[in-house]
């Protein structure tokens, strides 16, 4: 079986790719270079496709920043930070427009051209701001899209999407990538670009915020090095 695995860097697309590996998978990890201002995810992209050892490992690269519209891709916007339970209240500044459309759209087109059978993602409906592009409608309308969309869907194999942290709290991923040996001290969730050697994550951010908290909920330190 072959998987076309989303691979931002982050704590939710690293346990992905491990529970890919772990349901048999031969993984084909694809990362996106659009201009973004957290950049580091990058780097934290490859070390874990490298420690995961996939088969193959692309990232695609474009210019979001063309027309900005998200803090992640305008430095002009700050980026948020805000308490946790004021988190759902509406949908962030983070999000960038269109950005998992496009994101699945590519990781598609790489799939059927290597004959792949699955697409995994990291989207996750819980804990986070509600994003629109992470909800299981979405997730549905896509998959529709991958039905139609595509020689191997009209033939009646459509490549199947995988989200398997979609109803997932954050502190149950934690366990799910610690049960997988995910290397977290690897990965990347900050919206800042960490600058510094080595580089340091915020721990303001929303994303920070996020993932502290649930390792501290699980009565574990994140081994990732903070600069407050």
């Amino acid at each position: 079986m072959k998987a076309v695995v989303l691979l931002s860097g982050g704590l939710d697309s690293s346990t992905v790719l491990y529970k890919a590996k772990a349901d048999g998978a031969d993984c084909y990890a694809i990362s996106f270079d659009y201009q973004q201002r957290h950049r580091q995810e990058l780097d934290a992209a490859v070390a874990i496709a490298k420690s995961a050892q996939v088969t193959q490992h692309q990232i695609v690269a474009f210019d979001l920043t063309l027309w900005g519209g998200s803090a992640l891709t305008d430095t002009q916007i700050d980026l948020p930070s805000r308490p946790i339970e004021e988190m759902a209240d509406h949908i962030p500044v983070t999000y960038v427009p269109a950005r998992n459309t496009i994101f699945l759209s590519f990781a598609l087109a790489y799939a059927e051209t290597i004959s792949a059978e699955q697409v995994y993602i990291g989207v996750n409906q819980l804990d986070y701001s509600g994003y629109p592009d992470c909800r299981p409608d979405f997730i549905q309308a896509m998959q529709e899209v991958f039905r139609l969309g595509t020689k191997l869907g009209r033939e009646g194999q459509a490549i199947e999407i995988c989200t398997p942290l979609i109803n997932l709290h954050k502190s149950a991923i934690i366990e799910l990538g610690n049960d997988l040996g995910v290397p977290w001290e690897q990965t990347w969730s900050c919206y800042s670009d960490g600058g510094g050697s080595p580089p340091q994550a915020c721990g303001q951010c929303d994303s920070c915020q996020l993932r502290l908290a649930a390792f501290a909920q699980l009565g574990l330190s994140d081994p990732l090095s903070y600069l407050t």
